[in-house]
């Protein structure tokens, strides 16, 4: 990775840690309490002065409850911890069973795109 890689991946966590919290309408003390991270880091995070370590990003995004993924820009959408759970448990199904749920998950999506397309 090179510095400029390096510092737009910190300046985008610090965008997204500022966007998330300003969707719940937290102030920078809520995060800090609700994450375990000092006020001052969220701060530094914000503006771009310091990345979080692994630890902190992680404790950032179970706050959000969102993905350490999306957390660090490296996911579109915002993915829920009760989805996580739910792929996480669909993952330790048996292939037979795993397949099931597959096809009616697709079975369930092309029916949502087609009922938005005839409307």
């Amino acid at each position: 990775m090179n510095y400029k890689t390096f510092m737009d991946s910190i300046m985008n966590t610090g965008k997204i840690i500022t966007e998330l919290r300003k969707s719940k309408d937290w102030s920078q003390t809520d995060l800090a309490g609700k994450s375990g991270v000092s006020r001052e880091m969220i701060g530094k995070y914000e503006r771009g002065e310091a990345v979080p370590s692994i630890e902190a990003a992680k404790k950032i995004a179970d706050a959000f409850e969102v993905s350490l993924d999306y957390l660090v820009g490296n996911a579109e959408q915002a993915i829920d911890k009760a989805t996580l759970n739910r792929l996480n448990d669909i993952n330790r199904l048996a292939p037979a069973d795993k397949n099931m749920v597959y096809a009616f998950l697709d079975s369930f999506i092309t029916k949502a795109k087609l009922q938005s397309v005839l409307r």
